[in-house]
């Protein structure tokens, strides 16, 4: 594993009505891009920013997301999310995590992930799943 703080990552996508604050199922919000659908899609910039660097058989999961949701993005409108390392603790990596729509930058925060040999990871929430 060679993570080293300067490793980024950029993902382009449109706002679809699935990434709606509607698609969550409340009629009463304004249709944008919801909250969790942007920490989903930083989330996911974040890891593929590691992923290439990781050894076999391991993947990254979310350990911490502290992001402000700066302003409000319409369907439609084309969104860029930018994640970049900018520290490395063994097996814990904090990105610095951005967000801009077409017009202005939208969110920005922090967000944490910690590497995981995944064949372990998924025998524990066997063991997890079959306990409960």
């Amino acid at each position: 594993m060679n993570l080293q703080p300067g490793l980024s990552n950029e993902l382009t996508l449109v706002v679809q009505e699935s990434d709606s604050t509607r698609a969550l199922g409340d009629d009463t919000l304004p249709v944008v891009l919801s909250t969790p659908r942007l920490i989903a899609y930083l989330e996911h910039t974040a890891h593929h920013a590691i992923y290439s660097h990781l050894e076999a058989g391991q993947t990254s999961v979310g350990t911490l997301v502290n992001v402000r949701h700066m302003a409000a993005t319409p369907l439609g409108m084309r969104v860029r999310f930018r994640a970049e390392v900018v520290a490395v603790n063994g097996r814990r990596v904090r990105f610095r995590v951005e967000a801009w729509d077409e017009v202005e930058k939208i969110a920005e925060g922090e967000h944490e992930r910690f590497i995981i040999d995944r064949a372990r990871f998924e025998e524990r929430l066997a063991q997890k799943q079959s306990s409960a």
